[in-house]
């Protein structure tokens, strides 16, 4: 059997990967910290000046060590820690993102994260976090040219009292959607800054329990205005399904009081027939007695004359 000939696609080497001592200091660094901390959170930074970015670390100073590598790096350093469900953390990494190691629960450190952004305009080309919505009401703006530029991202406008009044407003940009030039005008026309500048959450591995969190995003202001609402539709839901509790009982008994004194009213309320046959027994009554004391009263006259 004639052995078979090697060929150019068989003898050529396969490259190989060269990786620096630094960087594999930096892989056993991080593997490391992943282990011995609490919570590894995991955050983009992406778009964050860099004097930010220090005044956030400062802050953090004592809280959490905040560590920034490249997405191999990390993924690395993860796959070097041999087991935990630390490994779904991996699919959650980016470029531009920055590793929070500290003793605080996951979901108390997002909420800290949150509260240490700060707002900016917004450019043609941002991905819009959320929906923008522009509400009804007065502007600083006086008429010209803003009157096409507002009406270009459907807002109905008037000029009042030689201002612009937005009538009827308008959602300019979905959730998830790129920011175009002539909304990214009007909105910063408008005082509106919808773009969040800090460290925005993407996951966390909680080492306690050895479970990795997504969607971990903390409105701490959104969640109070969101139960606030609630209760207060809570109550009205309540009562109409006429659900007894502390809260509800009273409603009922004052609505039962309410209800009883109607009923009570319409019982105790007289005939209209017979209220009428009283006032003419009445009438009937008062005019003969008032004619007897005009007769007395002419009688006595003729007597005295």
């Amino acid at each position: 059997m004639t052995p078979k000939k090697k060929t150019l696609k068989d003898t050529k080497e396969k490259p190989v990967t060269h990786v620096s001592d630094e960087k594999k200091a930096l892989v056993k660094e991080i593997a490391e910290k992943m282990k011995s901390s609490r919570t590894v959170l995991l955050a983009s930074c992406k778009g964050l000046p860099g004097q930010q970015f220090h005044e956030i670390k400062k802050k953090f100073r004592g809280q959490a060590e905040l560590k920034v590598a490249k997405k191999s790096i990390v993924i690395r350093a993860i796959d070097a820690i041999e087991k935990g469900a630390i490994k779904n953390l991996k699919k959650e990494v980016q470029a531009d993102c920055v590793l929070l190691f500290s003793e605080i629960e996951p979901f108390e450190l997002s909420a800290m994260l949150s509260e240490n952004q700060s707002s900016r305009k917004a450019k043609p080309g941002d991905v819009a976090p959320e929906d923008i919505e522009i509400e009804p009401g007065h502007t600083d703006l006086p008429p010209g040219p803003a009157i096409s530029e507002l009406s270009g991202v459907g807002l109905k406008v008037a000029v009042k009292e030689g201002k612009l009044e937005i009538i009827k407003g308008n959602k300019v940009v979905k959730k998830g959607e790129e920011i175009k030039a002539n909304v990214a005008s009007v909105l910063t026309k408008l005082n509106v800054f919808p773009i969040k500048v800090g460290f925005l959450p993407l996951a966390a591995y909680d080492t306690n329990v050895d479970a990795v969190y997504t969607g971990i995003i903390i409105d701490k202001e959104g969640t109070l205005e969101v139960l606030r609402d609630s209760i207060r539709k809570s109550l009205g839901f309540a009562t109409s399904v006429k659900y007894p509790t502390a809260e509800t009982i009273r409603y009922f008994i004052a609505k039962a009081s309410l209800e009883e004194k109607a009923i009570a009213k319409l019982l105790n309320k007289p005939d209209e027939t017979q209220e009428e046959k009283a006032e003419e027994k009445d009438e009937s009554n008062v005019e003969p007695t008032t004619i007897e004391i005009q007769a007395d009263n002419v009688q006595e006259g003729g007597n005295a004359e």
